[in-house]
């Protein structure tokens, strides 16, 4: 029987390394595995096109290389003294959409998201990666204040 599985979507973030102690918390009390997600939103790093100016070119290998060496490499060294399986992705796309075909994918028993506590109509406005994925995915999702 293969261990179960806990996903963490990890952005830098205060809430992303909290996600991350939550479900490493857990992990060493059930024996599960643990893979820490990032994914770097692509319109994200696009500016607005502005008419006769072209947008910067994105270097995508050293975007990933920063992306590593800021978000998935320090949290996978504050864990290291740990003997739990620790595994890390790197993806590109829309997170909510991307966290959602890990979960699929991956066969992931719970999902670990930090949730930044904004307001009603901030998250009415512009979407919240946590709550898209609330009512997305079909396993149980812990959002981490």
């Amino acid at each position: 029987m293969s261990k179960s599985l806990y996903l963490v979507a990890v952005d830098g973030g205060e809430w992303g390394e909290r996600a991350a102690d939550r479900a490493i918390h857990l992990a060493e009390k059930t024996h599960a595995k643990v893979k820490l997600v990032t994914v770097i939103d692509w319109p994200y790093l696009h500016p607005m096109i502005i008419e006769g100016a072209a947008p910067p070119v994105l270097d995508k290998e050293a975007e990933e290389i920063t992306v590593r060496a800021k978000v998935l490499t320090p949290l996978v060294e504050k864990y290291n003294s740990l003997t739990l399986n620790i595994t890390t992705e790197l993806l590109w796309g829309d997170p909510a959409v991307i966290l959602k075909e890990q979960v699929e994918d991956t066969n992931a028993v719970m999902l670990f998201v930090g949730r930044q506590g904004r307001s009603c109509i901030a998250d009415t406005l512009f979407g919240s990666v946590a709550n898209k994925l609330a009512h997305t995915v079909g396993i149980p999702i812990v959002l981490v204040p």
